[in-house]
């Protein structure tokens, strides 16, 4: 299994979102419900993917750049969108969920144009807050 990591603004979102689902929020209970699992599926891993080996739920991002990325989706629903955009450290045995969970129902492929723009400084924070070197 590999860990599950993120930066802190991940972190903040999830858990303002958990806030909103204890209040009765729906919108918030679904979407944290959508990235429960996604973070599941994450967590089951026991290396990280391989183009070969993408599934309808984990796919390589095309319009990666610095950073090799994934997303992480959910089957359709009208209501919402969840996709958590990923990044597997080499030899890190770590996944860094890079990108909020992002509902992007409204958006459509509009979403995956600026992912790498938005990930790669995410990825960037992360190694600052965990001192993460790369391995050569």
């Amino acid at each position: 299994m590999v860990d599950i990591d993120w930066p802190e603004d991940f972190g903040r979102w999830l858990d303002r979102l958990e806030g909103e689902a204890r209040t009765g929020d729906e919108h918030s209970r679904l979407l944290l419900a959508y990235t429960a699992r996604a973070l599941d599926q994450l967590r089951s891993l026991t290396d990280p993917p391989s183009r070969d080996g993408e599934t309808a739920t984990l796919r390589w991002v095309r319009q990666s750049r610095r950073y090799p990325l994934w997303r992480v989706s959910h089957a359709y629903d009208p209501r919402v969108a969840v996709r958590l955009i990923c990044w597997f450290p080499l030899g890190a045995g770590t996944v860094v969920v890079t990108l909020f969970a992002a509902d992007k129902a409204g958006l459509g492929d509009v979403f995956y144009d600026g992912v790498a723009a938005r990930a790669d400084p995410m990825i960037d924070q992360w190694k600052r807050e965990t001192s993460y070197e790369e391995k050569s």
